[in-house]
Formats: structure tokens, sequence, C-alpha cells
């Protein structure tokens, strides 16, 4: 029996290829701003108004979740993506030429709600491929993210030091090209789309977590929030780290080094688990990896140790998030995808809210207590409790069924 599979349509393949393009702009233009303006506000106001900011991002990207069926039953797939990168892109441009951070919070939610609104409009579109394409589509999305990620880490250091309406003016330009590429080769209304309704979705909508309405969703949806919690402890917190341990080094340096590590190793190191353990159990070596990686931060306060963590740090972006897409993808009924992109953004946007301001939070209590790496400790045992429930899980079977499709 051949076990060739079929290959992607052109219009899929293209579809990819600017789904691609446009999350790895959208990384490069913000791996240049918020590292340097997270260590600035760190320096000059504390860790507490730095990690404020970044939280008020994800309560912005929170609440998009309860309007994303809504609006996109009315704009369509193709519509909401470019809707959202350009509320995205604009709220960027105005904290070019705002000042204090009250202003830069309020835009930090409108930089957010754009974002909320294009993230899962884009794996929507992932999610509905053939299952034989599936996990290199979200293989794929992630080493563009991780592409982007180092391109706007290694740009952003050349830009440290610039007056910030250039630095935002520049994202600005970047996010433009955004919302050109993701949305030009996206379908109006996506592939395969479903018949129109009689009634569309409310624009706001509480229920979007009747999404995780399949037989033990509710674990891994949790899981996953905690996970987005422990990265957004170290997308926050090493800018502080660098800022107040290696002032010498640009705050953006580690994310060269994960993104680099993430780009190279992101496909083959995935495949290679996703082929040979079930998704708890990749997802379990992600989480590992991450506790390893907070406590060489904790250990010591040199760039050895931040180069050390930065390496296996890597493996909660590399394993955690595709195993997870692959696993709802599998188990979610298609008719359900939509409310299942929406849930999983909701506990996605809940763990870096709290991820956020919790790595400010903690970065200040380390320092008023004079324990260092205090912080990095707690985050790492945290990782370590969701490492043993992961491990613990007795998942017996990946394939959709009336049983798993039921409330």
């Amino acid at each position: 029996m051949s076990t060739d599979t079929a290959p992607l349509s052109p219009e899929r393949r293209k579809a990819l290829f600017g789904i691609n393009a446009g999350i790895a702009l959208a990384h490069i233009g913000n791996f240049i701003w918020f590292p340097i303006l997270v260590a600035a506000i760190g320096g000059g106001e504390g860790g507490l108004w730095a990690g404020l900011i970044m939280c008020m991002t994800y309560v912005g990207r929170l609440l998009a979740t309860f309007t994303y069926e809504g609006v996109a039953d009315r704009l369509g797939m193709r519509g909401v993506v470019f809707a959202g990168a350009a509320l995205e892109g604009t709220s960027l441009l105005l904290m070019g030429f705002s000042t204090g951070v009250i202003m830069y919070v309020v835009l930090a939610f409108f930089v957010g709600f754009g974002s909320g609104t294009v993230f899962p409009g884009l794996k929507n579109v992932l999610i509905t491929y053939p299952e034989d394409h599936r996990a290199k589509a979200f293989s794929t999305f992630q080493m563009s993210a991780q592409l982007g990620l180092f391109g706007g880490a290694a740009v952003g250091g050349l830009l440290l030091g610039v007056d910030l309406k250039i630095l935002f003016t520049t994202v600005f330009a970047i996010f433009i090209g955004f919302c050109l590429s993701a949305s030009s080769f996206i379908p109006k209304n996506g592939f395969d789309p479903a018949p129109e309704k009689e009634e569309k979705a409310p624009l706001f909508d509480l229920g979007v977590v009747r999404g995780i309405e399949v037989k033990g969703a509710v674990r891994y949806f949790l899981l996953s929030s905690v996970f987005w919690f422990l990265m957004m402890s170290f997308v926050v917190g090493i800018p502080l780290h660098m800022q107040e341990h290696i002032p010498d080094f640009a705050p953006s340096a580690p994310f060269w080094i994960t993104g680099l590590t993430i780009l190279v190793l992101q496909y083959p190191l995935f495949k290679f688990l996703n082929d040979r353990l079930p998704p708890h159990l990749v997802m379990a070596i992600g989480l590992a990896g991450m506790a390893a990686a907070f406590l060489s931060f904790g250990a010591g306060q040199t760039l050895v140790w931040v180069i050390a963590g930065c390496f296996v740090v890597t493996l909660g972006e590399i394993l955690f998030t595709p195993a997870f897409d692959i696993w709802v993808s599998k188990k979610v009924p298609e008719e359900k995808l939509t409310k299942a992109m929406g849930a999983m953004h909701f506990f996605r946007s809940a763990g870096n809210m709290a991820g956020a301001f919790g790595a400010g939070l903690l970065f200040d209590l380390a320092l008023r207590t004079g324990i260092d790496g205090a912080n990095w400790y707690v985050v790492a045992a945290i990782a370590l409790v969701c490492l043993g429930i992961t491990v613990a899980s007795t998942e017996k079977s990946a394939e959709k069924t009336p049983e798993t499709a039921a409330a």
C-alpha cells in the first residue's frame, strides 16, 4: 500500500506562504519594540510597570477572543486578519508619539486586541488543512514565527538607543507588510467554508469557552494556559534580567539565541518526537526544558548562565505549542474548530496576561528581598508541577469519535 500523501493544492500552498510570511513580519515588528520598551520602563519605573504594559496587550487579546467568531462571520477569514493587523500596527505607531506609562498601558490594550483577532484567524485557516499536511503546516508556522523573532531581536539590537518615534514608525511599516502578505493569499472565507449561517454569531459572546467541550480538553487547555504563563515569564523577565544584571548587552540578545535555535530545530525535532510519542509526552519534554532553563537563570546572573538557559527554554516553543495544536486538531470535530480556536486563544491570553504581570512583580520582589534568582525559582517550580501532571496523563486516543465530540 502506498504511503504517499496527496500534494497541497496551489491555493493552499499560496495561503501557507502568505500566513508564514505574515506571522514572520509580525514577530519581527514585535521583537524590535518590546524588549527595548520593557527594559527601558523596568530600569526607570520598575518591573511592575513594565509587566503591566505587556499584561495589557494580553488583556486586549483575551477580550478579542469573545468577539473573534462574530467578527469572522461578518468579515470572513481574510478580512478579520487584515483588520486585526491594521489595528495592531496603528496602535504601535501611536506608541512612538506617546509619553508616560499610562498612555503605553492604554495603547498596549489595542495592540493586543488587534493581535487577538489576527492570531486565531491564521490558525483557523491552518487547522482546515488535510491531516497529512497539518503537522508540517503548524511546524512551519512556528518556524516562521521564530525566524521573525530572530530577525526582530537582531534589528532591535541595532535600533537600541534610537528615538522611539523612529523605532515605532519602523515597526508600523513592517505591520503594513504583515497586512498585505497575510491577507492577500488567504481566501475570503478560508478553505472549505461552512454553509452560510442563517444567524451570525453575536459580536460579543462570553460563551467562547464552550470550545473546550471535548473529553479531556479541560486538563489540556488549563495546562496550555500555565505554559503561556511560563513562556511570558521568560519573555518579560529576561529583558529585565539583562537590564539589571548584564547591562552591557542588548536586552533582546537572549532572543537571538532562542530564535536561531528554534529556527534550526523546530521542524526536525518536533517531527521526530511527534512520530514516536503521543502529544502529552511531547508536551512534557517541552515543559522539562523550560524548568531546566529557569533553574539556569536563577543559578547565576552572568551571560554564560543566560546563554545556557536560552538553549533549553526553546524546547517549550518547539514542542509544547505544536503538540497542543495537533491534539486539538485531532480531537475536536470540524464543526467545532472555530469555537476551539477561540477557546485556545482565550486560555493562551489568560496565561500570557498573568505571566507578563507576574514576571514584573516577581522581578521586583527578588530585588527587594535580595534573593538573586528568586523569581526564576518560583516559575521553575510551577513548570515542574505541570511536568508531573502532563506525564501522569493517560490519553489513549487522538482520534475524533462521537464520545470525544460530546460535551
